[in-house]
């Protein structure tokens, strides 16, 4: 086969890995959306009832990461790629018909466990499919897709969620039009095949184990990596999953914090863009150092702005900073490990951004409510550091490096 006709066939399956993965993106990114909403309803409050409807969702999150995604390394990456997002999609039509916050918590988190085995076994199908010299482009090209999804949700909340079409809650009507486009694409995705590497290494007798992890030269990329994931989440789910409510907190109205939520949320898919320029030139952990520093700057300007114009302007700025960073960082996780182990590993050092998210929800809650808005984005800035130290200081070289190369 040809170069080109090997290229185009490789582009088409990102594509289509990359369209389920928009559903999942959907999924995790609406809570932010649909709070004012479920406030309003009366189902949630404001502060400690949004934290709560955001852990529900990364709590299974972990479970799915951190206890479910080996099942990709022993069934197969097509195989549970399909299926959990087939999980999800039940669990969230299920979800937007409950009226209290028990059930409402209860169903997002069965929903964040189908979600949380979807997003690892993506990034483990993206690497093992990708050459060394395209793999940086490839996720790059992957998260555009899938960030196309924050300003698709912005939008449908900034229409649907303060009104009731045909008597149903918006955000119920957000909840479901996601859940409905995932049906849609579950039988598109059936025509990916099985991942070459996983399926080479089923011939070899030699079988991974979650103790791998912990030796030499894994140990330090492992405990680098949880560093990196526990303080990341806070920069990324902190604006992403509270920007309307921020801005609400500023005294915006809840339609203008919508619209103006979904005008920073159009600049999601431009931040992988950006980073596909550089992902195969620039160093991969030195891509995640700046774009963490970035925003760290953007963020402590967010917090001091109350001009809605210089608001925007800087949320866009966070907004391509977090998903440079989301880019680099899914890239760099998924080439520290063998094939072997690969769902394993990252399943369980992602699982501590999902744990972090958790716990930060409530933190982030309670900064809110003491120190406003500037005290979220100093806590911001903080967990940046941590992240530009981690991965500064310990993370390996890996550009342009066959995934073999680095498991030696």
């Amino acid at each position: 086969m040809q170069k080109g006709a090997v290229q185009t066939s490789l582009w088409w399956r990102v594509a289509l890995i990359s369209l389920g993965g928009f559903f999942e993106f959907y999924d995790i990114f609406f809570a932010g959306y649909i709070a004012p909403g479920l406030v309003r309803s009366g189902i949630l409050t404001a502060s400690t009832g949004v934290a709560g409807f955001v852990a529900a969702m990364f709590s299974g999150l972990f479970v799915g990461t951190a206890l479910v995604s080996f099942v990709a390394d022993r069934f197969g990456r097509r195989t549970i790629f399909t299926y959990s997002l087939l999980w999800y999609t039940v669990a969230s039509v299920v979800m937007a018909f409950q009226h209290h916050a028990f059930g409402l918590n209860l169903w997002r988190f069965v929903s964040g466990i189908g979600v949380g085995v979807e997003l690892v076994t993506i990034d483990t199908y993206l690497a093992e499919l990708a050459p060394a010299n395209l793999r940086g482009r490839v996720f790059a090209i992957n998260q555009s897709i899938q960030f196309c999804a924050v300003p698709a949700v912005a939008l449908l909340a900034w229409l649907l969620v303060p009104s009731a079409p045909f008597g149903l809650d918006g955000w119920r009507w957000v909840v479901l039009l996601g859940a409905t486009g995932a049906i849609v694409v579950w039988w598109i995705r059936r025509r990916v095949p099985e991942s070459p590497r996983w399926l080479a290494q089923q011939a070899t007798p030699r079988s991974g184990s979650f103790g791998e992890m912990w030796r030499p030269p894994y140990r330090t990329r492992s405990v680098m990596l949880i560093i990196f994931h526990l303080f990341q989440t806070v920069g990324f789910y902190g604006f992403s999953n509270w920007v309307p409510t921020l801005l609400i907190k500023r005294g915006i109205a809840i339609t203008s914090s919508l619209r103006y939520t979904f005008i920073i949320a159009i600049a999601a898919p431009f931040g992988p863009l950006l980073a596909a320029a550089i992902a195969d030139r620039l160093e991969r952990k030195w891509q995640i150092v700046w774009s963490a520093f970035a925003i760290a700057v953007a963020g402590l300007l967010f917090g001091q702005m109350n001009a809605p114009a210089l608001l925007m302007f800087f949320g866009v700025l966070l907004t391509l900073g977090n998903n440079i960073l989301s880019v680099s960082g899914h890239a760099y996780q998924a080439e520290l490990y063998p094939t072997r182990i690969r769902a394993l590993a990252v399943g369980f050092v992602y699982s501590w951004s999902r744990i972090s998210v958790v716990f930060s929800s409530f933190v982030i809650g309670f900064f809110l409510d003491r120190f406003g808005v500037a005290g979220v984005f100093a806590l911001i800035a903080g967990s940046m550091l941590m992240v530009m130290l981690a991965i500064g200081l310990f993370g390996p070289r890996t550009n342009n490096l066959a995934l073999e190369a680095l498991s030696e």
